[in-house]
């Protein structure tokens, strides 16, 4: 697949600015009254040569350096505006456009984060549109101003004198030449270049997130030495970006100078002849120093643009990925109360990046309203995977799911997930404090219900020995809390959710003997009335389930009782030797 033209990406990054087309008139108003103003300097600095000093008329000479005073302090006063306004769409536009990544990340499935590492992510929130703010706030305005500055400087040229303004037009195309050779080689640079920058946010984010893993193995130097390689690889990749740009500025920079010492001396000549007066040609050098210098700005924001375009590609490329996962666009309404009855049929499946090994086989379970359903089995069985389908984190590859006799595809996705309340083994704790990390599921709980959640989790007491009690910040990812008291925050969230069905994958895995009991009562209250489907680790949590379902190798080998399942498998019976005692 061929990547979009550069013309096809700036066309979408300026595409942005549609939503403020009052803010960027302004700005355009106060760039041309700027550019004007510097402009009509020019005839200013003519008068004071012609009718001051050559005149030699002091009065003429104090009434034109007023007027170029004037003039100089008009063109400040647009600049202001300019630079403001300019500035602040750069600002704007980089704040939309992470506004509409984050959000479309949301919508993506986990298959998508399966493969595409958070650093990497998170690199394209930062740098690239912090690239993009400093093209559109400053390398816009500049281009701009410089784009009128050269067509009013070329066109008061012509009326000083044609001759040396076509001197001047000659040098144009080979001053476009080095645009042309060397402006696709840094836009394609610019992107390996930030994609190796991101490379490197992916291997920071993936080392401090398990810093006591590195530091447990004492791998430090190890990391210090891939980092160093991966620092290096972004200096290769920008050292042909750097290069390719200096080479084009300049180029450019040599011929325009080149092409003004050229027509400077012609000039000269001509006031000798009498052919051009002192401050025509003063006026002319002045005009044809600020199309030079303007050719030369606009040569660097090209090169901008190119490293912007590779910048917006890269966003683009997020953009236009498509999640996997999709609401139909006429969903099915679920019944007012959901009572919480599950039917798989024949499901099965495998996942997107692994298609020759199917995970889910061929499997049937009828669940029903307010059931306790137990999945036990080894590692790798599907229990977690199950879980998954459920949510419609996937979708199945074979066969279908229904909630209350309803295919979950035709379900509205949200409205499906609202139906779950998740405690997940590794309990989830978010960087905000114990208030909003139980609400996380009722945002507009009160807080009397967020306290009666915590005391039915055995949570209260703890929370409240906190520095700020509720209000205390957890740090990322709950780095002030124990394991276990991770666990109890994450159920208290899932009772204060209070929804029909829960997913419990070992919730007191990671409680102490005195803390699990409590816990246990806490759940017991939690799953009254509800559908619960429990993955169980260990045996003695799920004894007194309705059923419990054996599975292996992605497949339902056993469903009955503990005493059942004790007597008619032997893989139960097996994990039934090792983990309770007769």
């Amino acid at each position: 697949m061929h990547p979009p033209k550069t013309r096809t990406v700036m066309h979408w990054l300026f595409g942005q600015l549609r939503p403020y087309k009052w803010q960027v008139t302004i700005a355009l108003i106060a760039l041309i009254v700027s550019a004007a103003a510097w402009l009509i300097l020019g005839q200013g600095i003519k008068a004071v040569v012609d009718e001051g000093f050559v005149a030699n008329n002091a009065a003429q000479l104090d009434h034109t350096m007023l007027m170029v005073m004037g003039i100089a302090a008009v063109g400040s006063i647009a600049i202001y505006f300019r630079f403001y306004w300019m500035i602040w769409l750069g600002e704007r536009v980089s704040a939309d456009i992470r506004q509409k990544v984050y959000t479309h990340l949301l919508s993506l499935s986990p298959a998508f984060f399966a493969k595409t590492r958070t650093g990497e992510v998170i690199s394209r929130f930062t740098a690239d549109t912090t690239l993009l703010q400093s093209v559109v706030g400053m390398g816009l305005s500049m281009g701009l101003r410089s784009s009128i500055t050269f067509i009013g400087a070329l066109f008061l040229m012509l009326f000083s004198s044609p001759i040396l303004t076509l001197y001047v037009l000659i040098a144009v195309p080979i001053v476009l030449l080095p645009i042309k050779l060397f402006g696709t080689k840094v836009r394609v640079y610019s992107k390996n270049s930030q994609d190796k920058v991101a490379d490197v946010g992916a291997y920071v984010d993936e080392t401090l997130h398990e810093i006591h893993t590195v530091q447990a193995y004492s791998h430090e130097e190890i990391d210090k030495t891939l980092f160093r390689s991966r620092i290096e690889s972004v200096m290769d990749a920008a050292h042909f970006r750097i290069k390719y740009r200096a080479l084009l500025v300049a180029c450019i920079m040599a011929v325009s100078i080149v092409a003004i010492t050229i027509v400077a001396w012609v000039g000269a000549k001509q006031v000798l002849t009498s052919e051009l007066s002192a401050g025509e040609l003063t006026a002319f050098m002045f005009y044809a120093v600020m199309a030079g210098g303007a050719v030369a700005t606009i040569s660097e924001v090209i090169g901008e643009v190119q490293k912007a375009a590779g910048a917006s590609e890269r966003l683009m490329e997020l953009l236009n990925t498509q999640t996997s996962i999709e609401s139909p666009q006429s969903p099915i309404a679920l019944p007012a109360n959901v009572k919480g009855e599950i039917n798989l049929k024949n499901v099965n499946f495998h996942y997107p990046q692994s298609k020759a090994a199917p995970v889910i086989k061929d499997l049937n379970l009828q669940i029903k309203s307010g059931e306790r359903i137990a999945l036990v089995g080894p590692s790798g069985a599907g229990k977690s995977t199950l879980f998954q389908l459920l949510l419609r984190f996937y979708d199945v590859s074979g066969g279908q799911i229904a909630l209350e006799n309803q295919d979950i595809k035709l379900l509205d996705v949200s409205t499906l997930r609202h139906q779950y309340a998740l405690v997940p083994q590794e309990s989830v704790i978010f960087a905000s404090s114990v208030k909003e990390n139980i609400a996380y599921g009722r945002p507009n709980a009160s807080q009397v219900d967020i306290e009666n959640a915590a005391k039915a989790a055995r949570a209260h007491d703890f929370i409240n020995d906190l520095p700020e009690g509720y209000e205390t910040n957890l740090g990322e990812r709950g780095t002030r809390l124990s394991g276990g008291q991770k666990q109890r925050i994450a159920i208290a969230r899932a009772i204060l959710a209070d929804r029909p069905i829960l997913l419990l994958d070992e919730a007191t895995s990671a409680l102490d003997a005195a803390n699990e009991q409590h816990v246990k009562l806490a759940l017991e209250e939690l799953m009254k009335d509800k559908t619960t489907l429990i993955i169980a680790h260990r045996l003695a949590t799920v004894i007194n389930a309705d059923r419990i379902v054996v599975m292996d190798q992605g497949e339902i080998v056993a469903i009955g009782t503990h005493k059942e399942l004790v007597a008619s498998n032997l893989l139960y019976r097996e994990f039934a030797q090792l983990q309770l005692v007769s």
